[in-house]
């Protein structure tokens, strides 16, 4: 009979009981470690090791200080766009006036001051809407363009007042051949007969340099068929109204055949060029004013809509 294996002793037994424990609790352990890990995956990492990122958290609060900045650029925006509809409704409405009192092709650019109402106008009211809508919405495009075309715009104006300043002399003869235009197209345009009426009663002038220029015209000088040949505009008259209440539009009539003592006691006998000068001099200081007024109103509005662009910029994602 084969002899049978021995039996461990129980001091063998002691030492291999906590062996065994420790092979059949490790699983186990590691069971329980597995069920945390994924319980602990399926619950909320702590708050101090979450990512908000941009989509978690909300636009920036506009401080009053900022709300104030975006109303009151809208506002400076809209009496802008206000005036410039303005500007351009009185080109339109002189353009058509022209047209149906004349049915005829309009007048160059150069010559036509409807026109130039017309494009200052609209170029006034785009850029003016363009700052209103970027304001209201607000759009960093349309703020960009309202910026970009206001400097634009200052950058022109102080340009042209250094180019003034630079070229006096030229600039007098300039404005001397604009009025000498204005003369010759007296009786085609209505607004340079506007434009000359005014001038010459407000400055009490007649002409450029005398009241003889108006020989010139074709429809003034001696030789021009009708009743006004050798005469001058009513604007010109020392007293261009009758009774003191109705004007006289025949108070110059025959003028320019009398001699100048004679005429004198009927029209002015100066010209108007050296009255414009004499009143542009005296008004230098209001016209500097005027345009600092202007840049600095531009200015404003430039700063105004810098920050507007500044408070949006934070928030462009939520926009």
């Amino acid at each position: 009979m084969a002899p049978s294996r021995a039996q461990p002793g129980n001091g063998e037994r002691a030492r291999l009981l906590p062996q065994a424990s420790r092979l059949v609790e490790l699983p186990h352990s590691s069971d329980d470690d597995d069920d945390d890990t994924l319980l602990a995956g399926d619950a909320d990492p702590p708050a101090t090791q979450q990512d908000p990122g941009p989509w978690f958290a909300g636009p920036p609060k506009l401080s009053t200080f900022s709300q104030c900045v975006r109303y009151l650029a809208f506002l400076w925006n809209l009496l802008f766009l206000l005036l410039g509809l303005l500007a351009l409704a009185v080109g339109v409405w002189g353009l058509l006036a022209k047209g149906s009192l004349r049915g005829e092709r309009l007048a160059p650019l150069g010559s036509d001051p409807m026109l130039l109402f017309v494009l200052a106008g609209l170029g006034a009211s785009a850029v003016s809407l363009a700052g209103c809508l970027g304001a209201l919405r607000p759009s960093p495009c349309l703020l960009r363009f309202f910026v970009g075309a206001v400097l634009a715009f200052a950058g022109l104006e102080v340009l042209g007042g250094l180019l003034l300043l630079a070229a006096r002399r030229r600039l007098r003869d300039a404005l001397r051949d604009a009025l000498l235009l204005c003369l010759l197209r007296y009786r085609d345009e209505p607004d340079l007969r506007f434009l000359v009426d005014e001038v010459q009663r407000s400055l009490r002038c007649c002409g450029l340099g005398s009241y003889r220029d108006w020989e010139t015209n074709p429809y003034f000088n001696c030789s021009a068929p009708g009743a006004q040949a050798c005469s001058v505009p009513a604007s010109c008259c020392l007293d261009p109204w009758q009774n003191g209440t109705v004007a006289n539009t025949e108070c110059a009539f025959g003028v320019l055949r009398l001699g100048d003592a004679a005429a004198g006691t009927v029209v002015h006998l100066g010209g108007c060029v050296a009255q414009l000068g004499a009143w542009l001099r005296g008004q230098a200081g209001g016209i500097a004013a005027a345009a600092v007024v202007l840049v600095l109103l531009e200015a404003a509005g430039v700063l105004m809509a810098m920050k507007v662009l500044a408070d949006i910029a934070p928030g462009r994602a939520w926009g």
